[in-house]
């Protein structure tokens, strides 16, 4: 047996000033492909051969720029087209958050085509980020289709092991099944939803039963992405039935996983501290321990954002205090290309900030260089790739240290302070491009506040301004009443003409 994989992956924020070009993705074509995305042991298992189209993974960035995303899709449907009379089968990760010019959902598009190619049969197996969003037609073009259950996606390894096990077995065994979905109207962002803490703990728990039934492959919820305005924001429910038969009993549990999550709705809550960016800022400074990391969370880089807000740079250098702060990162393409040139123990005046706003004002700053290294990989992604560099200056007669980069590429994993030239025990406070606190700085610190500043990715979803998503949609809107709701109380897509406007 032959299966075509791939993998396409942007989360496009369409709240910064910068689109996503080619350059932005680590590309995997032929083996690179198929050792990027880490499932061949599974095939090989199951003597099934793959067939390479392409890995593309940019991370979170900005809206994708058309001509990068054409080149994309057109290397999934090349390969396609060319092996289409051979494969029985196709394995995909496709994130769900992608947006590109003109075209919408760069992820839709592209299981639109494929499926156009292969026909409404050929089995099409996809793994997915929670922080994406799904629409009917999208659901139903896919045979299986499963998310991450963790956040951050401690699992992802796991999931697509799992999924590429499902499509092994259905291989082996044909069935004609696809996944079934609920629209929600509720709409959250990631540091709303983390799974270390109710009400997701609940939530995955309740899915967990829910796939011990031997009537159920799989089942998840989508939390959706929120960073720009769409008609798919918004979470929703996936199950996939195992039978065509179970196909019933599937669309009764995507019901009943709809309504516990919606009653659950007033449960999602920031998870950890968070703070104003002020009170943040003097609990950092009053704790007695290190390290402390403070999270930006309105310049979150895993969500999209910038990561060029010099905001609580500006707030430390207000300050007078002795503790070693380090900031990883602040982006500035055009302070890096300065102090690249620079070696080590120079001396140099520098004004870092892009001055794109008020949040990115640049600072005048005399330092000195200590050290340079390279951005990479974190979690999921490819550890050896080099996203970024930096180098790392000290800020004179402070406690401060930066590391000035050229690109707004995340620090999530201690491994990442290594590569980048970085001795992270030397600091009392990190401030981190973050929303929630990743697990290997949450285990490292200890304290750990989310600061909830202004920027790209701006915490408060009430504020953000939606103009083309479902309306009414909690906690945006007043959703106490049930009038226009089914018995569930859940609005499902196939109603959202009648009983929504935008």
């Amino acid at each position: 047996m032959k299966v075509l994989v791939g993998e396409f992956v942007t989360e496009s924020n369409a709240n910064i000033p910068t689109i996503c070009t080619i350059k932005q993705y680590d590309i995997g074509l032929g083996e690179d492909c198929i050792q990027k995305m880490g499932i061949r042991e599974v095939f090989e298992r199951n003597d099934v051969t793959l067939i390479p189209s392409i890995y593309a993974n940019a991370g979170a960035a900005g809206v994708v720029e058309k001509s990068a995303f054409t080149y994309i899709e057109h290397m999934f449907i090349d390969t396609l087209k060319k092996n289409l009379h051979e494969i029985d089968g196709i394995f995909l990760m496709l994130h769900g958050a992608s947006e590109v010019e003109e075209l919408g959902s760069g992820d839709h598009h592209i299981l639109k085509e494929l499926r156009k190619l292969a026909g409404p049969y050929l089995p099409i197996a996809i793994v997915c980020d929670p922080h994406g969003n799904l629409c009917k037609e999208y659901a139903e073009s896919a045979t299986i289709l499963r998310s991450y259950r963790e956040s951050p996606h401690t699992d992802a390894d796991e999931t697509m092991e799992k999924v590429a096990e499902m499509l092994c077995e259905l291989l082996k065994k044909r069935r004609n099944i696809h996944a079934v979905y609920h629209k929600l109207p509720l709409i959250l962002g990631g540091e709303q939803s983390v799974s270390a803490d109710e009400p997701v703990l609940s939530i995955n728990r309740y899915m967990d039963e829910l796939e011990k039934d031997d009537r159920i492959l799989s089942c998840s919820w989508h939390v959706g992405y929120i960073r720009h305005d769409c008609d798919v924001a918004g979470c929703g429910i996936i199950v996939v039935p195992y039978s065509e038969q179970d196909l019933p009993y599937a669309q009764e549990a995507a019901d009943r996983l709809a309504a516990y999550v919606w009653e659950k709705r007033h449960e999602f809550h920031y998870t950890g501290l968070t703070a104003s960016p002020s009170k943040a800022l003097q609990m950092a400074l009053d704790f007695q321990d290190k390290p402390v990391f403070i999270t930006d969370s309105g310049d979150n880089v895993t969500s999209g954002a910038t990561g060029w807000n010099t905001y609580i740079l500006r707030q430390v250098l207000r300050t007078k205090t002795t503790k070693k702060f380090l900031f990883a990162t602040i982006c500035d393409p055009a302070a890096y290309q300065i102090v690249s040139q620079c070696k080590v123990g120079e001396e140099i005046s520098i004004r870092l900030g892009v001055g794109f706003d008020a949040l990115s004002q640049a600072v005048e700053l005399d330092a000195v260089v200590k050290s340079s290294g390279k951005l990479t990989g974190f979690m999921m992604l490819d550890h050896t790739s080099v996203f970024g560099h930096c180098v790392n200056i000290h800020v004179k007669q402070t406690s401060i240290d930066i590391m000035v980069a050229d690109t707004g590429w995340a620090v999530c994993e201690l491994h990442q302070f290594v590569s980048a030239g970085i001795d992270v025990d030397a600091y009392d406070v990190i401030v981190v491009k973050q929303g929630y606190i990743f697990p290997d700085f949450k285990a490292k610190g200890k304290l750990c506040v989310m600061s909830l500043t202004e920027g790209a990715t701006l915490q408060d979803t009430a504020r953000l301004p939606f103009k083309r998503i479902m309306r009414p949609m909690f906690p945006i809107d007043d959703m106490e009443s049930n009038v226009g709701m089914n018995g569930y109380g859940l609005y499902y897509e196939e109603e959202a003409d009648e009983n929504f406007s935008s």
